[in-house]
């Protein structure tokens, strides 16, 4: 099983603060002999559609010197994760979560934007210190 990022427990708390209940801590999902975890696994009940909403939530810190790395190996989980959702689980949404401040510095250029809206990536971005989601992108 893959070591915990270190802002895990802050993303998680901020889910929990928002109403979220943590289903999964991380999410295996088995495709074939692959195994994968991503994170989390959440949902939270919508009185108003009378459902439950579903996420997968795959946490990032961006604390390597290089962005554009750590950018080039979230996507390269997040994608894999996303196919095996749509096969496993196709109601759970599958989200990355940022840093506030990767989010303005670096997923704010437009060639990161394009690449996110192309791949359909829906980003939590969180605050650590604070341990909440400041905003939510889909």
């Amino acid at each position: 099983m893959p070591a915990k990022d270190l802002f895990h427990n802050a993303v998680r708390c901020g889910l929990e603060k928002e109403g979220w209940r943590i289903t999964n801590d991380p999410l295996h999902l088995r495709v074939g002999k692959i195994d994968m975890y991503v994170d989390l696994g959440a949902e939270k009940v919508l009185a108003a559609e009378k459902g439950n909403r579903k996420i997968a939530v795959e946490i990032k810190s961006f604390l390597r010197t290089s962005t554009i790395t750590e950018f080039y190996l979230a996507l390269g989980q997040f994608i894999p994760y996303q196919i095996a959702l749509e096969e496993l689980e196709p109601d759970r949404v599958l989200y990355l979560a940022i840093p506030e401040d990767v989010y303005e510095l670096f997923f704010q250029q437009a060639f990161i934007q394009k690449v996110v809206t192309r791949q359909q990536v829906k980003l939590i971005v969180y605050n650590s210190d604070r341990q909440e989601i400041r905003q939510w992108i889909n």
